[in-house]
C-alpha cells in the first residue's frame, strides 16, 4: 500500500501560503477528500498556557501530554532535541487522510507547490529547490518551466492538485465509511 500524498506549500514569508492553504482545504473536502495539515514554524511556539494543568504536566517532564475536550484533543510531544522534527516522523503520528498539506518543510523530499509573488522582491525557489511541481503566482512568469497557476483561482489549483497527485475522490458516504475514527 502506498502512503497518502503529501504536498508542501512553500514560499517566502508573506507570499500567501496560509491564505492559499485555507482556501484549498474546504474545496478539497467538498470533493470528498479527508485532508490534514501540518505547519512548520521557524520560531519557538508554545500553544499551551503556563499555569494550566497540561502545561504543568509538560514542565514536570512528561514526554507526551494530551489535552482533551469535547471538541478536540491536542497532543504535546517534547522531542528534546535541537534537530527539527522530520516530516516523515510527524506524518507517522497523524491519523489516516487522503491528502496531507504541509505549510513549509521545503527541505522535505515531497512534492511542493511554490507560492511566489515577485512584488516581494524575493527570487523564486523553483530554480534551487527540488520537488517543486508548480508555481502559484499573482503574475506571469515567462521563464518558468513549471506549470504556472493563478494564485487567485484556488478552484483551478485544487483541480491541478487532484490530477497531478492522482487523488481518488470519494462519495460522501464512502468518505465517512473509510475515514471515521
Amino acid at each position: 500500500m502506498t502512503s497518502p500524498p503529501v504536498l508542501a506549500l512553500v514560499g517566502w514569508s508573506g507570499s500567501g501560503k496560509t491564505t492559499l492553504l485555507t482556501a484549498l482545504v474546504p474545496r478539497l473536502i467538498a470533493q470528498g477528500l479527508v485532508v490534514s495539515t501540518l505547519k512548520h514554524a521557524h520560531h519557538k511556539v508554545d500553544p499551551d498556557q503556563p499555569g494550566k494543568d497540561s502545561h504543568r504536566h509538560r514542565i514536570a517532564g512528561a514526554t507526551e501530554t494530551m489535552l482533551a475536550t469535547r471538541e478536540r484533543f491536542v497532543l504535546f510531544r517534547e522531542h528534546r532535541s535541537t534537530d527539527e522534527p522530520d516530516l516523515a516522523m510527524l506524518l507517522a503520528r497523524m491519523a489516516p487522510a487522503d491528502l496531507y498539506l504541509a505549510e513549509g518543510f521545503k527541505s522535505a523530499p515531497v512534492a511542493k507547490l511554490e507560492i511566489h509573488r515577485p512584488s516581494l522582491g524575493k527570487s523564486p525557489l523553483w530554480p534551487e529547490w527540488p520537488g517543486i511541481i508548480a508555481v502559484a503566482t499573482d503574475t506571469t512568469l515567462p521563464n518558468c518551466p513549471l506549470p504556472v497557476l493563478d494564485l487567485g483561482d484556488p478552484t483551478a489549483i485544487v483541480s491541478f492538485i487532484v490530477t497531478r497527485l492522482g487523488l481518488r475522490l470519494h462519495a460522501k458516504s464512502e468518505h465517512n465509511q473509510n475515514h471515521d475514527v
